[in-house]
């Protein structure tokens, strides 16, 4: 098997696109470490996936946890080649009724809890001069989205954090993947009352994800229409973007948290 002998370990893994990229690793061979929340949760999809799969729960916003968390896979499994830090929280904002503690929650879950993912993995793989750290950020994060004020804004950060950490990483030896996803049939795009384009289910958005870090692409967008289109979009002049989408009427939804990505692994 491609992975056989190497470790991953995987953040936000008890659902949706997590759960479906710790199986897909370990479906090529690798032993896989997978965190969240939810230790029963965790324990079902290390079930479903078969192969060496570790349970290790962990919140990726308590720095300790996630520097325990990725010592204890190196300790049962091995050095981790692969990190793959997935956790998210998704919630719509309005500027009706501002909620700063939102934002706040997206800020701990999608970019600190991030940064602790980075921090729990990168010391070990600077010192081995090997690894990768493959970060999923959104296509949201490319142009402002109505009602994504929070989530829009720190995928754009993710975008950023992966990118600057690429060229500082790169004389280290250390590969950095920015994973942007569209749509993905999740518990979450279940929610959504918004037409979802182009939507893919789990399973193949993770053998395209772990195609992409396998083959080391340095950034992985799917599907193609959306990558197409969103990459477009950056074009449109800032005004012309921001009336275009005044002009369409904005329904909400409910918050929704969760330790996978949320609709479209990021839209």
């Amino acid at each position: 098997m491609a992975g056989a002998g190497r470790v991953a370990w995987v953040t936000g893994a008890s659902r949706g696109i997590g759960a479906a990229v710790a199986a897909e690793f370990s479906r090529r061979g690798y032993a896989v470490g997978i965190s969240a929340r939810s230790e029963e949760q965790l324990a079902r999809v290390a079930q479903r996936a078969g192969g060496r799969v570790l349970v290790v729960p962990a919140d990726v916003t308590d720095r300790e946890a996630m520097l325990a968390a990725a010592a204890r896979v190196r300790e049962e499994l091995g050095p981790i080649d692969v990190a793959v830090l997935n956790a998210a929280h998704w919630g719509q904002m309005s500027v009706a009724a501002w909620d700063s503690a939102l934002f706040r929650r997206h800020l701990d879950t999608n970019v600190v809890g991030m940064v602790h993912g980075i921090e729990a993995v990168l010391a070990d793989m600077r010192r081995r001069r090997s690894g990768t750290i493959a970060g999923l950020a959104s296509v949201a994060g490319y142009r402002g989205l109505p009602r994504s004020e929070a989530y829009g804004a720190t995928k754009a950060a993710q975008i950023n954090l992966l990118e600057s950490l690429r060229i500082d990483l790169a004389p280290a030896g250390i590969r950095v993947v920015t994973v942007c996803p569209g749509f993905v049939r999740t518990d979450l795009t279940a929610n959504n009352t918004f037409p979802m384009p182009w939507i893919m289910e789990p399973d193949e958005a993770a053998r395209r994800i772990c195609d992409g870090i396998e083959r080391g692409k340095a950034e992985v967008v799917f599907p193609l229409p959306m990558m197409l289109s969103m990459k477009a979009a950056r074009l449109v002049p800032v005004r012309l973007w921001a009336w275009g989408f005044s002009r369409v009427p904005q329904r909400s939804a409910p918050d929704r948290a969760n330790s996978a990505p949320p609709p479209a692994g990021g839209t």
